[in-house]
């Protein structure tokens, strides 16, 4: 079961999933965010996760039946609080891209889920000043200094945008951007202490024979509290605004527009999802360096997420030295992703 490498080809599969999940919006016709959101988070974090969990996980209901009460609820709880994050983030593309809103996120995530279980199972110190803890520790580091680049060409772009008249830069709004980015980060990082919360619902998986896809069981439970997140958020502002009308009423768009609509906000949540079906596996076939793979998957992100801002032209208006600036800080980000992790498999062979 356990192959390292193997292991980061299903990461890297995941980070191609989790880079194009929002792609399919821009083909979405007449259909406001909100509708749009509600639709995918209701298949990314309910609908596929049930499906898939249902599916991989023998005896699923009964996995959750011998699992600890109180871990159930945290993980529950946990994802809850990720949904917000979600929302950040969805917002925060709008705002600077999806190459800068990913690589701030991202570069956060990659930090705080390091430390944070650390800080959880209560072996913080005890990790840094082992082997390996050193050069970790040195590859968070980069990654903030990486995250400055990052802001740091984005108001460049910025100011960029602004000088050229005949672009409209009014959607462009790097405060606004910078805020919710940071915030989905930190969030984000929550959603991986949940999955490590929910740990022991995966042994128990284990037991009724899940294999390579026990984590199915505990992603259920962190995708679960993400979705009531957002159903209520999403549905007080669909009737707020006025635009529930639009999921209920067909004839508003035409039949053929209206599916076309739900089928591409379906595909978004598929594409969220099965980012971390892939993690899971991934996270297995890590083996002994399964400690690496958080960061392993945050440089996927990272990496396929510019390839994404390429293909979409976001940087095509900006001048070679912002351009310039935004490629040194995504190097200096990628290269601490490799640090951090080349630091936690050191570490995980002791």
């Amino acid at each position: 079961m356990s192959n390292p490498l193997f292991g980061v080809v299903l990461h890297a599969v995941g980070g191609v999933s989790a880079s194009t999940c929002y792609l399919p919006f821009q083909k979405v016709k007449k259909w406001s965010w909100n509708s749009y959101w509600l639709i995918q988070a209701t298949f990314a974090w309910l609908v596929f996760p049930l499906l898939i969990g249902y599916l991989t996980i023998p005896d699923l209901w009964q996995v959750f039946a011998e699992s600890p009460t109180l871990v159930l609820l945290n993980a529950v709880l946990l994802g809850g609080v990720y949904g917000f994050g979600g929302m950040a983030f969805g917002y925060a593309i709008g705002y600077i891209g999806f190459s800068l809103a990913y690589t701030i996120s991202i570069g956060l995530s990659a930090v705080l889920g390091t430390i944070v279980p650390l800080l959880i199972h209560g072996t913080l110190e005890e990790h840094f000043s082992r082997s390996g803890g050193g050069i970790v520790l040195f590859g968070m580091i980069l990654s903030m200094v990486g995250c400055f680049f990052c802001g740091w060409a984005g108001r460049k772009k910025e100011r960029d945008l602004k000088e050229r008249m005949n672009y409209d830069a009014s959607a462009f709004n790097l405060k606004s951007g910078l805020m919710l980015a940071i915030f989905a980060g930190v969030l984000s990082a929550i959603f991986g202490i949940s999955l490590e919360i929910g740990a022991p619902v995966t042994e128990v998986a284990r037991q009724h024979g899940a294999g390579q896809f026990e984590g199915n069981a505990n992603l259920l439970l962190s995708t679960s509290g993400a979705f009531v997140t957002n159903f209520i958020w999403f549905i007080i502002v669909g009737f707020r605004q006025k635009t529930i009308k639009e999921l209920i009423t067909v004839k508003m768009l035409g039949k053929r527009v209206w599916l076309q609509n739900l089928f591409l906000s379906i595909l978004t949540g598929g594409l969220w999802y099965f980012q971390f079906f892939f993690y899971g596996m991934g996270h297995v076939g890590m083996g002994n360096f399964k400690f690496a793979s958080w960061a392993i998957h945050m440089s996927m992100l990272i990496f396929f997420s510019y390839m994404v801002g390429i293909i979409m032209k976001e940087w095509k208006e900006v001048n070679k030295n912002t351009y310039s600036t935004l490629i040194v800080g995504l190097l200096i980000l990628v290269i601490s992703f490799v640090v951090i992790s080349y630091g936690g498999v050191i570490g995980s062979e002791v």
